[in-house]
């Protein structure tokens, strides 16, 4: 498939902060890529760079062909855009703030009232589209924010946190319309998560996003085979022996919890032996568990930490700062 997003060493750095500190990566047509990553690992800020809100420090974009630095113009016009804030305006109807997009994107007014008519069917909001927005469901907003970036037909759909704050039935609805884009109007799908599941269901390749950096770039299938196998978690009563856990290749969770994990080909035939040779090293173990690699395992192997254990940016300046005053 031709490449339709080029990213290539691209740094953006604010005062105090590396949002982007080197990153590259390409996007082929008609995928969806999610980029996966902690709160203010740089997801937003690569979305604003890709979308020409915001300019890099440095670095090169080329989108579906076009220099981003000499032509932001029409790189906004081959591009939709579903911030994680609400964009939908409560006082107008669902009809309402369709035909505004639909002003804002130049569309010719004899193709207004078709392309309305169908983006609200598609997106099941018929029923619906003359009531206020504002008393529509989280899951409903959220539809009727697609069916704005899509009024134009964008080549590239770019989603941040599309399903922030919803619950597991509307994330699922939400879910399926941005599949059902992909495979009906071979749309490119630019989407940045922290949600695991989500980034499971949907997305063909996940760039992995750690300080500014990508820490793993490749399909879901390959990143989690490469975490070596099925994962083994113990834990252990206090005041256990840790040395024969390290010999077995058990590492620790923590540095206070006494839980430990090993990765191992086959978890189910070798869980029988390593509790023998716990048991007669002295350590006891109150529990044991086996589950298979999910991304937020392959997120530890490449990142170091997982993605709720992650200092961002922001947390990290601020600590300096808070240091510094002190001192």
């Amino acid at each position: 498939m031709p490449t339709i997003i080029d990213v290539s060493v691209l740094h953006k750095h604010y005062k105090h902060i590396k949002a982007l500190d080197g990153l590259s990566l390409t996007v082929e047509e008609g995928e969806i890529l999610g980029v996966l990553g902690p709160n203010g690992a740089g997801k937003t800020t690569l979305i604003k760079c890709l979308l020409t809100l915001i300019s890099p420090t440095s670095g090169s974009i080329r989108v579906a062909g076009i220099d981003a630095a000499r032509s932001s113009d029409k790189v906004r016009q081959v591009c939709g855009y579903v911030p994680q804030e609400v964009s939908v305006d409560g006082e107008l109807t669902g009809y309402e703030n369709l035909l505004l997009y639909s002003k804002l994107y130049f569309i010719p007014r004899s193709e207004r009232e078709k392309r309305i008519e169908d983006i609200l069917d598609y997106m099941e909001l018929t029923p619906r589209a003359h009531d206020l927005a504002k008393t529509y469901s989280g899951g409903m907003m959220r539809r009727l924010e697609l069916a704005q970036a899509m009024v134009n037909r964008p080549r590239i759909l770019f989603l941040d946190e599309p399903t922030l704050g919803l619950d597991p039935a509307a994330k699922r609805m939400v879910w399926k319309h941005i599949l059902q884009l992909r495979q009906e109007f071979g749309t490119t799908v630019f989407l940045t998560t922290h949600d695991m599941a989500e980034a499971d269901a949907l997305c063909d390749r996940i760039a992995m996003i750690s300080k500014g950096k990508i820490a793993a770039f490749n399909t879901v299938a390959y990143l989690k085979d490469s975490v070596g196998g099925d994962i083994i978690s113990l834990v252990t009563a206090n005041g256990s022996p840790a040395g024969l856990l390290t010999t077995l290749g058990f590492t620790p969770l923590g540095p206070q919890d006494n839980s430990y994990e090993l990765v191992h080909r086959d978890g189910e035939k070798s869980i029988p032996s390593i509790l023998e040779a716990l048991s007669a090293g002295g350590t006891k173990v109150e529990s044991v568990s086996l589950k298979k690699p999910t991304l937020d395992d392959v997120f530890l192997k490449y990142a170091g930490a997982r993605l709720d254990q992650e200092q961002t940016w922001d947390e990290s300046w601020r600590l300096r700062r808070a240091v510094r005053k002190r001192h």
